[in-house]
């Protein structure tokens, strides 16, 4: 079936759709991973965005049930340059094709994903719609430039009810912003005793938990639209030892007195390089996010900038001067991406092991 993509900004792009025969809308974003794309589909932080692979064929290894970094994916749509029907894995189980007829996802290939990739670095994220073949365009465009997307994202994703995943070593409560599972495989890995609690849990709710340890997980949108969680993180500073992980890392920054600032075209891939300026070491790391912490806002705060992306100089980390509270803007669960900085789950380990003596 022929489809076209329609950007606010009036480019139009022509091509195949493949997965559910529906239209949608979305932020269109581009990701440069050239593997991962069944966790990046099943990534929460995808929430209501529509997502161009810069890598040309995707598909090529099919879907397995190990993958996946939630049950239901949150992403609006997919955009590639080639779609493979036939995957070659000995794990596969179904094309992407299928995956998004089951999940009634939208998706569009054989499109110039080049010339999209550059639409973006040049003028920033759009508003996108991908159509029939045959909508009217000028009308596509009037309505993206007057449509504003949902803001509550968080609350589309997160846990409704709270859960267990059981284990003998520290207890840590996940408060799940958008939590992908790769988080909780590498603290079960740890023997972490894990209750994953929904976005909005206040601080007296999780204390009365007697947790060793707070992660605060990945999540969609604007750090700045989940005003209830910086109060949370307010009550639970110095009682017990923090580890935030991006969207976790920018409500930590905003919660300090930090400020936070939307990225041109943001951070998504799994090879962005980012220097530890304590250890003097550079990792190559996983991401996915739009915004970032402001680093001249860090001055007149608690926090000390560890981290830094080499591509551009942001911020990619920071510690408490005072409390047992770090966090990092990637992503060290990776899932996918390189391992290079899974470290930081022994760090935490360690810093639950210190508070607690």
């Amino acid at each position: 079936m022929k489809k076209k993509l329609i950007l606010e900004s009036g480019e139009v792009f022509h091509g195949e759709g493949f997965g559910a025969e529906l239209e949608t809308a979305g932020e269109v974003v581009f990701n440069t991973g050239m593997t991962g794309y069944q966790e990046l589909i099943s990534d929460p932080s995808y929430c209501g965005q529509i997502v161009c692979m810069t890598y040309p064929l995707i598909g090529n290894y099919g879907i397995n049930r190990d993958d996946y970094e939630s049950i239901e994916p949150a992403i609006k749509g997919l955009i590639v340059k080639e779609v493979c029907d036939l995957p070659s894995n000995f794990r596969t189980q179904m094309t992407l094709d299928e995956l998004f007829k089951k999940k009634n996802l939208s998706g569009i290939s054989g499109i110039d994903t080049r010339r999209l990739t550059r639409v973006l670095r040049n003028y920033g994220v759009v508003k996108g719609k991908i159509v029939n073949a045959d909508t009217d365009e000028n009308a596509v465009v009037t309505e993206l430039k007057s449509t504003t997307f949902p803001i509550n994202q968080v609350e589309m994703v997160s846990t409704k009810t709270s859960y267990a995943n059981p284990g003998r070593g520290f207890k840590v409560v996940l408060i799940d912003f958008g939590s992908k599972l790769g988080i909780i495989r590498e603290l079960s890995q740890r023997n972490c005793d894990i209750t994953v609690v929904s976005h909005d849990t206040t601080a007296e709710e999780i204390l009365l938990m007697d947790p060793d340890g707070i992660m605060l997980s990945n999540g969609p949108g604007d750090p700045e639209d989940n005003p209830q969680a910086l109060e949370m993180i307010r009550g639970l500073l110095g009682k017990v030892p923090i580890f935030g992980i991006c969207l976790g890392h920018q409500l930590i920054g905003l919660a300090c007195g930090a400020k936070t600032f939307k990225l041109k075209f943001g951070h998504r891939g799994g090879n962005h390089p980012v220097l530890d300026l304590e250890k003097n070491k550079v990792s190559i790391t996983s991401q996915n996010h739009g915004y970032a912490v402001d680093q001249e806002s860090l001055k007149d705060t608690d926090l000390v900038e560890t981290h830094i992306a080499l591509n551009d100089r942001t911020n990619e980390g920071l510690k408490h001067k005072i409390h047992p509270c770090f966090s990092v803007q990637y992503h060290p669960e990776a899932s996918p991406g390189p391992e290079d900085a899974n470290y930081l789950f022994d760090e935490f380990i360690d810093l639950m092991e210190g508070f607690k003596k």
